[in-house]
């Protein structure tokens, strides 16, 4: 079986999906800071992380604190448990856990998520809450809190190590299970939602762009450009072009109505619709898990 990596960059609209610390009364957003001292709000790859696993279901994986610290217990498999086939592992070992030697065990994570950055510059915007409707059945003063608030755009990028998935040392998944978490995994990215402060944002895929590649880089990271409304499609076009091996494996979907430039965007990169895009996508992952039943 090849050695392959499958990578996808994408981008969605959300409001609001991630908090920091706060400040007071003060509600803020998780926020970097570029260069022109623009800040732009993120959505942490933990977070990202958190909203994926639990959606599918795979939050089962036993954890204890014997070591002083909460982490998944030792008795804990990647033949049992998806979770930490995919996003890895470190176990705390006692004498008693592994052939009385003790020591840490480590998994690398086969599946990495970067955070998703919003394209668009936070503008100070606020919004102001009481809890005047609960006081007032109580004759109380209201608490007032101000929270950060923004709608934007984000990009995000999924890199998968096809061949490390579902192997660990002695234990080898057989091919179909392998390939059954992959696609998994993308249905859970393409109808992803973040359950925050009341909401449910939407945070399915408005734009999809990647493949399975010989080289493991993800190529569209970094890469994503937004300008009034319009996707940079010039910079995304030359990657493609680079090498047979990308511009024969990359599919590319897109949302109908959603961007200024929609004909451009499907001309120039090929693209169809989102829903194409990771049909073709588990395709080509039963095709790889296949070549070698």
């Amino acid at each position: 079986m090849d050695n392959k990596g499958l990578t996808i960059t994408m981008i969605f609209l959300a409001e609001s999906a991630n908090y920091g610390e706060g400040i007071g009364n003060i509600t803020t957003l998780k926020k970097m800071t570029r260069g022109n001292y623009e800040q732009y709000s993120y959505i942490s790859r933990q977070a990202m992380r958190y909203s994926l696993v639990r959606q599918l279901n795979w939050g089962n994986t036993p954890v204890d604190a014997k070591s002083g610290v909460v982490q998944f217990a030792p008795s804990a498999t990647i033949k049992d448990y998806p979770e930490i086939d995919l996003f890895g592992y470190m176990k705390t070992m006692s004498k008693s856990d592994i052939k009385k030697k003790g020591g840490v065990l480590n998994r690398s994570a086969v599946v990495r998520l970067s955070n998703a950055i919003a394209l668009e510059p936070y503008q100070s915007d606020f919004e102001f809450l009481t809890n005047m409707g609960m006081a007032k059945r109580a004759g109380l003063d209201n608490a007032i809190v101000h929270s950060e608030i923004q709608r934007s755009y984000y990009t995000y990028t999924v890199s998968i190590d096809l061949d490390c998935v579902g192997v660990d040392g002695e234990i080898s998944v057989p091919q179909n299970e392998k390939s059954d978490r992959v696609k998994t995994l993308l249905d859970g990215i393409e109808y992803l939602y973040r359950d925050i402060k009341g909401r449910r944002e939407n945070m399915s895929p408005l734009f999809i762009i990647g493949g399975c590649y010989e080289r493991k880089n993800p190529f569209f990271e970094n890469q994503i450009k937004l300008d009034n409304n319009k996707l940079g499609v010039k910079r995304l076009a030359e990657i493609v072009a680079q090498s047979e091996d990308i511009k024969a494996n990359t599919v590319v979907g897109v949302a109908a109505d959603t961007f200024e430039n929609d004909t451009e965007i499907r001309e120039k990169l090929n693209a169809d619709t989102i829903g194409k895009a990771f049909e073709q996508l588990k395709k080509e992952v039963d095709k790889y898990y296949g070549e070698s039943n």
